[in-house]
């Protein structure tokens, strides 16, 4: 058994080619007979696409929905599908491929048309999920969906809509209701265990103030209020989501030999860091959020006072 490191230790999450890399791994080790090509395809497409490189399309301007977020929740689903299966769920080769080409397009909503040249794609926010879905139909051919499966993978993806109650969703079998909560469940477990979270809030804020969603005030309002998003989140994990994050454990030990969710073990820790930096008095949070130059970039971009946000 190898030593037990951070989930941030195991691959190089900021680049894709690494984590295409561990996801071709993870696909030969569900089975040798998967043929990857249709995933890997995808991968590049929406790497282009991300970078501005696809016809009719600008380049991803939202700084917390990401590029790295969509890597970020590509691997984490094809953790969970590993996972899964090792635990004697029965997924078709199709099934994992259409799950995680799904995975892949489910935030392609906040991409704009290269007609669009008001704003950022923030100003999508509230209709992300829906235009993500109608992404993934209008281009399947790109991707060689049918028509059937347009419907499953639109399924797939409105799992990730925190609005939408999954029990009214219509899924067509259980595989894709399963698939479908695994995506919802990648979507969450990737945001929150990614290193930089607690940095990344700061972009978030400004996303949700484009797109005119939330009731907050300020960066440092959302790092407060996201004490408690944490504790929604794990309710809706372990009930709308059908606990479907427990398949993490499984794959870090057979892949790895950690015997851990890893991805739980990273949020907690996120959750008791941002606790601790709010007790503290007649501070800001914001500079105890050092990873890799985030804070610096949100304060260049965005340029507001950071007094009148001080803790008070």
């Amino acid at each position: 058994m190898m030593k037990h490191r951070q989930l941030s230790e195991l691959v190089s999450m900021g680049s894709p080619e690494s984590v295409l890399a561990e996801g071709q791994v993870i696909l030969k080790l569900i089975s040798q007979d998967l043929n990857p090509d249709p995933v890997t395809s995808a991968f590049h497409s929406t790497v282009s696409l991300y970078h501005g490189n696809k016809p009719g399309y600008h380049a991803c301007n939202t700084e917390y929905h990401d590029l790295r977020h969509i890597t970020d929740t590509f691997l984490a689903m094809a953790r969970l599908i590993h996972g899964g299966i090792l635990e004697g769920n029965n997924l078709t080769h199709r099934g994992i491929i259409l799950g995680l080409i799904a995975t892949l397009l489910h935030d392609t909503g906040y991409i704009q048309d290269e007609s669009d040249l008001e704003g950022s794609g923030a100003k999508y926010t509230a209709q992300h999920v829906r235009r993500s879905m109608d992404f993934l139909e209008r281009r399947s051919s790109d991707y060689g969906l049918s028509g059937e499966e347009v419907k499953d993978g639109r399924a797939m993806i409105l799992c990730t809509d925190l609005s939408v109650d999954i029990a009214t969703i219509e899924f067509s079998s259980k595989e894709t209701e399963l698939l479908g909560k695994m995506l919802g469940a990648a979507d969450l477990l990737a945001q929150m265990a990614d290193r930089t979270y607690l940095c990344k809030l700061l972009f978030l804020y400004h996303e949700f103030r484009e797109g005119k969603v939330g009731d907050y005030e300020s960066e440092v309002d959302l790092l407060k209020k996201t004490v408690g998003f944490f504790d929604y989140i794990g309710q809706r994990l372990e009930k709308a989501l059908g606990a479907t994050h427990r398949f993490m454990s499984p794959h870090f030990a057979n892949r790895w030999g950690i015997k851990a969710d890893m991805y739980g073990e990273a949020i907690k820790r996120q959750k008791n860091y941002l606790k601790q930096i709010l007790k503290m008095s007649n501070v800001d949070p914001r500079d105890f959020l050092r990873r890799e130059g985030i804070v610096d970039r949100v304060r260049s971009k965005y340029g507001e006072s950071r007094a009148k946000e001080k803790r008070k």
